[in-house]
């Protein structure tokens, strides 16, 4: 068995890229993910990899676009506002079907907010958030380990589907600190035949662009990306169950809120209330055949996040008008503690909705 080692979330995302083959990476500081960038600035030069602080983010994704169309293993990393500004480049990376890895550390919003954790950027990661359609494969990992799992992981779904890929963790993710193991990658490197590579064994050169101006050639080219979208629904969902073959009352949560959210499942089941729980670790493709399939059973359910309510959209569609789909949220970097959602629970088994 690996050695285990005390390492904080950024860090070790940072270390599971390089394990995963990313060789590139371009980014900016910002809090709370800028311990990530710190230690890639360290760690490449030790592994004949390249780092590159840009002058912005806006660079720094399309710093990321020319490597990923190069056929490297590439990756950027930022906070809420700064993935923002990468919006454009994404839907550009997309549009090319470009493999790439981004990560999302989220601090609280809208605009400059505060550096305190959040999950208000699901609507973004999940929706697309730049123009077009398009889609990010979102990965939700809910501790140091996982964010160390599911960063091997997203470098290979990238790959495999010539798509973007999306870590979305937030704050408390970030900063806190965890046992972890790394092992050891028997990744070999992918053939990539349509990367800009030069014509070392072509003759006809590879062009990498999202700029289609003939409409009918745009429209096949968006009737592919939707073919390879329903190919990814319906192949790559991740989820976790706990307690819900019994459960009257399901909690929907994910990343850090899910752990706050499985202690106060516990104390309620101790107390005789039978309470499961589903989490998304792909928020997109989200789950929504394992939670409409919990829908005939469930009496209820209830949506724990960071935020107003954003994945809740999508729990009342998986459920759709099934069961009561009850919300409690916080904002403004306030976690939740398990005393306040085992308390919305009791309400709700009280027939008292949660807010």
């Amino acid at each position: 068995m690996a050695e285990k080692i005390l390492m904080k979330g950024n860090e070790a995302i940072g270390e599971a890229a390089i394990i995963a083959g990313c060789r590139h990476y371009f980014g900016y500081p910002i809090t709370p993910q800028t311990e990530l960038t710190e230690y890639m600035s360290k760690r490449m030069p030790q592994i004949d990899g390249v780092f590159l602080q840009a002058e912005s983010e806006v660079a720094a994704i399309n710093m990321v676009y020319g490597a990923a169309g190069a056929g490297a293993r590439v990756m950027t990393s930022s906070s809420s506002p700064g993935i923002s500004l990468k919006m454009e480049g994404i839907s550009y990376i997309a549009g090319a079907e470009l493999p790439c890895v981004i990560v999302n550390i989220v601090r609280g919003g809208p605009g400059l907010g505060g550096i305190q954790p959040a999950q208000s950027d699901y609507f973004q990661a999940t929706k697309g958030g730049g123009h077009g359609d398009y889609r990010n494969i979102v990965l939700a990992p809910n501790s140091v380990q996982e964010m160390v799992d599911t960063t091997v992981i997203a470098f290979d779904l990238a790959d495999k589907y010539r798509n973007p890929v999306m870590l979305l963790g937030d704050g408390a993710l970030g900063q806190m600190m965890e046992p972890v193991e790394f092992s050891p990658s028997n990744a070999k490197p992918i053939a990539k035949p349509w990367a800009a590579t030069g014509l070392k064994e072509r003759t006809e050169p590879n062009i990498i662009t999202s700029l289609h101006l003939q409409p009918e050639k745009l429209e096949q080219h968006n009737i592919h990306l939707q073919q390879k979208y329903a190919e990814i629904s319906a192949n790559e969902v991740r989820y976790e169950e706990l307690y819900t073959d019994d459960a009257e009352l399901v909690l929907v949560a994910y990343g850090i809120t899910s752990r706050i959210a499985r202690t106060a499942m516990e104390k309620a089941r101790s107390q005789g209330l039978k309470v499961g729980m589903l989490r998304p670790i792909t928020l997109w493709p989200f789950p929504e055949k394992p939670i409409a399939a919990l829908a005939k059973k469930a009496t209820a359910f209830l949506t724990l996040e960071l935020s107003a309510g954003q994945m809740v959209e999508d729990v009342r569609l998986a459920v759709n008008g099934a069961k009561p789909v009850h919300f409690y949220g916080r904002m403004g970097g306030i976690m939740p503690s398990p005393k306040a959602i085992f308390e919305e629970i009791t309400k709700i088994f009280n027939g008292k909705e949660g807010r």
